[in-house]
């Protein structure tokens, strides 16, 4: 099973703090060492699991990996969905595409928070009063 250090642990969770601090959004990053073999279904049931749905906007963003099968997917709630649809991934998943085709697994995840903050900050922007709703640590 691949894990991630704690060191990575720790890069990725202050890169979701970054990308938080400029919307109300919320970002959760998933590692997992399962095997996956749909990525998009996996991170359908992580995203009830892990109480995702409950953000007062409906504007939760799961970003899942699963690297022993070279699978990833990111799926927002219904709040950024009406909003934004899917195409607004579109970015960082051909971001991170790129960077996990080069083997940089950390930094396809860095640079997928960034663009998922930044795509966040144009719907949601950060208000007075908004509050962390979901854990910025990634989830193993």
């Amino acid at each position: 099973m691949v894990k991630l250090t704690r060191e990575q642990g720790q890069r990725i969770t202050e890169a979701i703090r970054k990308a938080e601090s400029l919307t109300s959004g919320e970002i959760r990053v998933h590692w997992t060492g399962s095997d996956v073999k749909d990525a998009y279904v996996e991170a359908v049931k992580l995203f009830g699991k892990l109480g995702m749905h409950r953000t007062r906007q409906r504007n939760g963003v799961l970003i899942l990996v699963a690297p022993k099968n070279r699978v990833f997917a990111i799926i927002g709630d219904s709040g950024i969905q009406e909003k934004a649809g899917a195409a607004l991934w579109n970015a960082a998943r051909e971001a991170m595409a790129d960077r996990f085709r080069r083997g940089d697994l950390e930094g396809g995840i860095l640079e997928g928070v960034r663009l998922t903050g930044e795509a966040l900050a144009r719907f949601f922007p950060r208000q007075t009063g908004d509050v962390n709703e979901l854990p910025d640590l990634p989830s193993q």
